[in-house]
């Protein structure tokens, strides 16, 4: 088996996953043992799966999280480059940190990180910047940094980075982890290979790229072995799933469902075009996978998608949204939208939210356009006030409240299983139900955590804390 230096260097063109082997754990350990680790972490949920399994790494070699008010020997920022004000909240983050955590070690990594790591390193407090091919050398890059820090009794932050051209990102970097939660979050794929006008993903993470079905399958195995019930699959676009090993998306999930004890699969989020009907009917007849989908849409403007480059039209998509019901009729659809776009004129945006209004979906996401440097779009004519996309923005989410408590209250009287989470404040059970139905229940009932069980769905009920609907739930 190789070195990990060795697994990390060198010009293959396939991805590999990459592991920290039992060689170096000692050696890791002795260095990381004691050490208080503070994390923070911005973005999608690839981005807190793969913090999730970090932390785990780190624990494994004898460091612990930061407890509330102490103060960390080591800061980890995970960062995000989706909008302009993700890069803030980066920045802002980094800043916060340093000044919470004086004379820590500041670690960042993560998509701004690779995009920006030059500069990042450059912001004061931060001794390390990590790109997208390195971010599976956490603990032997810090064994490293901080015995040297340590020899050379250096008080002042190194201010480096270590990135490659995002072309030389080859490294799959596994993760399979629950965090603080119940649901593991798989990570299946990273990168893209579709350049959308708008997004700078593809020059964040890399091409496409993936994990192995039988390494997949042995994460999911392990999970499974330490009572977790469902899994997330998480990933940039996985419905590319395949580029790195010749295996396709359905391969991958015909050999999750196989695995024994995962009762739950939800698919976090899918390209329409991938979507194929092959893998709506598996889902639909699977043993585990749930009726819940997440597809997104971007603009339900012909036009609009045009000018994105998106892979689609709109025929297509409610095609797939007719075909999820057709086997699924109690599917979630959760769909994502971007307004504000350049080149959505008004009446390409009436357009969009006409067609939204017709489909048979349960919730929208609604994001406002960014210019983000490096894109196409910054060439497209006609860009859209801030106080216009606002008021899009307004409408969609308010359309999106609508939908979202309809769907809610077609169930309510009906009796779903529950997938039972610790709950937070108000000693408050929370779950959801296969079909992803918010439901919160008192724990005089003694539900336990982590566990499955019939419920029947009764009045709405404002979740605390929470801008989204939830059911109120009692056991039959």
């Amino acid at each position: 088996m190789e070195e990990l230096n060795n697994t990390i260097q060198g010009g293959a063109s396939h991805a590999r996953d990459i592991y920290i082997y039992n060689e170096s754990a000692a050696e890791e350990a002795d260095a990381l043992r004691g050490l208080k680790v503070a994390f923070q972490t911005l973005g999608c949920k690839l981005n807190f799966a793969e913090t999730s399994s970090l932390r785990d790494e780190l624990m494994r070699c004898g460091a612990r999280p930061a407890e509330k008010n102490e103060t960390a020997d080591v800061c980890i920022v995970n960062t995000c480059s989706v909008t302009d004000v993700a890069d803030q909240k980066c920045r802002q983050a980094i800043r916060r940190l340093t000044r919470q955590h004086p004379g820590a070690f500041v670690l960042v990594m993560g998509c701004y990180a690779q995009l920006k790591a030059q500069e990042i390193a450059g912001f004061d407090g931060v001794d390390l910047v990590l790109g997208m091919e390195q971010k599976g050398m956490v603990a032997q890059m810090l064994r490293e940094r901080l015995a040297s820090r340590r020899a050379e009794m250096k008080g002042e932050a190194c201010h480096e980075a270590i990135a490659v051209p995002t072309k030389d990102i080859r490294t799959f970097v596994p993760s399979c982890s629950c965090g603080d939660r119940t649901r593991y979050f798989l990570k299946v794929q990273d990168g893209c290979n579709y350049y959308c006008t708008y997004c700078t993903i593809p020059m964040a993470r890399g091409r496409s790229r993936n994990g192995s079905i039988a390494s997949l399958v042995a994460q999911a195995e392990d999970a499974a072995a330490r009572g977790g019930k469902e899994i997330v699959i998480t990933g940039v676009n996985i419905g590319d799933f395949g580029h790195s090993t010749g295996e396709t998306f359905l391969d991958l999930i015909r050999a999750l469902d196989r695995v024994e004890g995962i009762e739950r699969y939800r698919i976090s989020s899918i390209e329409p075009n991938l979507l194929s009907d092959d893998i709506i009917s598996f889902c639909a007849s699977s043993r585990a996978f749930m009726p819940h989908f997440h597809l997104p849409l971007q603009s339900g403007s012909d036009d609009v998608l045009r000018l994105m480059h998106r892979h689609y039209d709109t025929a297509l998509f409610a095609r797939r949204v007719e075909r999820i019901h057709e086997l699924m009729p109690d599917a979630f659809i959760g769909v994502d939208v971007i307004v504000g776009t350049r080149g959505e004129t008004e009446a390409f945006f009436e357009d969009s939210y006409r067609f939204i209004e017709s489909l048979g979906i349960s919730q929208l996401h609604v994001f406002s356009y960014s210019e983000r440097p490096g894109t196409k779009a910054l060439n497209i004519p006609h860009a859209v006030p801030p106080a216009e996309k606002h008021e899009r923005s307004q409408r969609l989410l308010e359309l999106s409240r609508r939908k979202h408590e309809a769907f809610y209250e077609r169930y309510i009287g009906a009796t779903r299983p529950v997938l039972w989470e610790h709950g937070k404040g108000e000693g408050l059970l929370r779950g959801f139900t296969d079909n992803y139905i918010r439901v919160e229940q008192a724990p005089a009932l003694a539900v336990a955590d982590n566990s499955i069980t019939p419920v029947r769905l009764a009045a709405m009920a404002q979740a605390t804390g929470e801008d989204e609907p939830c059911l109120r739930g009692t056991h039959i």
